[in-house]
């Protein structure tokens, strides 16, 4: 069912939600807001933890802190639905990163299991093609839907059996990119780690084949910079518009050579530094930064860093772009840094995913539909007895924190999806309203807040996962559980990693898709592995 009206909340990190035993009051038909717990916990001491965080009480319709509705926003009857108690909210920023789903395959290949804390479902399941409805214009399409695992009383990992356990899917969809002619031009100033750990193939040479592409994508009014660093940073090329500049850009990019260590603060700052004093009015400003975040001179803390570089961000509205590369990759540094720099991280290990990123992505997704989105789902205490977001630890925000336009959500390009999968227990023989999720963004030039939301019934969530489900929501189902496996196992349903290769091998032929091809390898590899 996909909806397009509505609104949205930030969701906890991984924990289970269960009622308080007490009830609620209902609140006139609006709709509340308070604290995700991150933890299976009962409804409690929601107050103490967000007064203990230095957030006052949610106001009853609280919008960028001032506590009204924002003009103009889009909203449904379910928009205004009676506030669910505080533990049937789940809020969170967006993410479309997924360095942490391509790091994994490329660890899996050279024979090592990647590390549980390297794991981040979210990524996995935002790496691959979805079938949501687009939007027109900036913003997003609101879906909602779900089916039952399925599984056997024997296979079902967490707690409970699966009889009463279902996956919610809440899909979020910014419209596809324009032609390239119709965008605005584009200012990218690149960050080049050019450290002796760049040395590695597949890392410096990548990196410079991948801009030599680039370089012949842009259109002549788009402009780049770059930036090399290593015990130091320094300008190899100011903001310089492509038309007539082409050859020059290729030498300085080809010049480049593995030298020192990796003062990555360095790095960052300059370019930051270079992308403000070139700063073109009407263009898309962005710093992509090309590392293995492998940072060992200088501030190596990604918030030091960042404080560094506040003002450009805030100021200027330049968002990062994280490129990560190498066999050993500072896979958190450049998450934190993408995370907090209002941007988003990748991962390429081969000139096949260097040509997707630099050649089919990067030029059209430069432009943004969407600053600081964040989303917020809302779980009927009548129909639900428990739900986990299955990944978005990271992203985690405070369910007060919602309609606060201060509070740092997620950039979104066009052509992105974001998706985020739970796991919902109804509650026996429930039937009706499942959950509302609202998405809230501000527009990328103006900074308006827009809200819009979708909703789903126990009866669009009760078919078969693997019999009667769409085949992308069993590719999100797949990569999901995956993930969960590499961490540990605790969501409900997962068959194990025998069954989730067989279910990848038959959705790569059913769906003709290479990267679900790939993903039932990476299983493969994982369960021979594992043993």
């Amino acid at each position: 069912m996909t909806f397009r009206t509505g609104m949205t909340c930030r969701g906890r990190r991984g924990g289970w939600a269960v009622r308080a035993a007490s009830a609620v009051a209902l609140a006139g038909g609006m709709l509340l807001t308070s604290a995700c717990s991150g933890s299976e916990n009962i409804a409690t001491d929601q107050a103490d933890a967000r007064r203990s965080n230095g957030a006052a009480p949610a106001p009853a319709v609280p919008d960028g802190g001032q506590g009204a509705p924002s003009e103009g926003a889009e909203g449904d009857s379910d928009a205004v639905r009676a506030a669910p108690p505080a533990d049937y909210l789940s809020t969170f920023a967006l993410d479309v990163d997924t360095a942490s789903y391509g790091y994994a395959r490329r660890t899996l290949k050279e024979g090592r299991l990647p590390r549980p804390d390297e794991v981040r479902p979210e990524e996995f399941v935002n790496s691959f093609r979805q079938d949501y409805d687009r939007p027109d214009g900036n913003g997003f399409s609101v879906t909602v839907d779900g089916a039952r695992p399925q599984a056997t009383e024997g296979e079902i990992h967490g707690d409970g059996g699966d009889e009463d356990w279902s996956l919610v899917r809440v899909g979020l969809a910014t419209a596809a990119p324009a032609r390239s002619s119709e965008r605005p031009p584009a200012a990218l100033t690149f960050v080049i780690d050019i450290s002796g750990s760049m040395a590695e193939p597949g890392r410096l040479d990548l990196v410079r084949k991948s801009l030599g592409t680039l370089t012949d994508q842009l259109r002549d009014d788009d402009a780049v910079a770059v930036v090399a660093f290593s015990g130091e940073a320094r300008t190899r090329l100011p903001m310089t518009r492509l038309g007539g500049n082409r050859d020059r850009i290729h030498d300085i990019v080809d010049e480049l050579e593995p030298t020192d260590s990796t003062n990555l603060e360095a790095g960052v700052t300059t370019g930051y530094e270079v992308a403000v004093e070139g700063r073109r009015k009407g263009a898309t400003n962005r710093v992509v930064l090309l590392s293995d975040a492998l940072a060992n001179t200088g501030q190596t803390q990604a918030d030091a860093i960042l404080d560094r570089i506040d003002d450009a961000r805030r100021e200027h509205g330049i968002t990062l772009f994280g490129i990560g590369v190498g066999s050993d990759y500072g896979d958190a540094l450049m998450e934190r840094l993408a995370d907090k720099g209002d941007g988003h991280t990748t991962y390429v290990s081969d000139e096949e995913e260097a040509r997707k990123v630099f050649v089919d992505q990067l030029p059209a997704h430069v432009e943004l539909r969407a600053r600081d989105a964040k989303a917020q789902v809302a779980f009927d205490p009548q129909t639900v007895k428990q739900f986990r977001l299955i990944g978005y630890e990271n992203r985690a925000v405070a369910d007060d924190d919602f309609r606060d336009d201060r509070v740092d959500g997620g950039e979104v390009g066009p052509g992105h999806t974001v998706t985020a999968l739970y796991a919902v227990r109804l509650r026996k023989g429930a039937s009706g309203h499942v959950a509302t999720a609202t998405v809230r963004w501000l527009d990328p030039a103006t900074r308006a807040p827009h809200e819009r939301s979708g909703s789903v019934e126990t009866g669009a969530i009760d078919g078969a996962l693997w019999d009667a489900a769409s085949k992308r929501l069993q590719v999100t189902a797949v990569a999901a559980y995956f993930a969960d496996e590499l961490r540990g196992g605790s969501v409900p349903g997962s068959p194990g990693l025998h069954e989730l290769r067989d279910r990848a091998r038959g959705l790569a032929e059913s769906t003709e898709d290479r990267a679900v091809r790939e993903l039932a390898d990476a299983i493969g590899q994982a369960q021979r592995l594992k043993g």
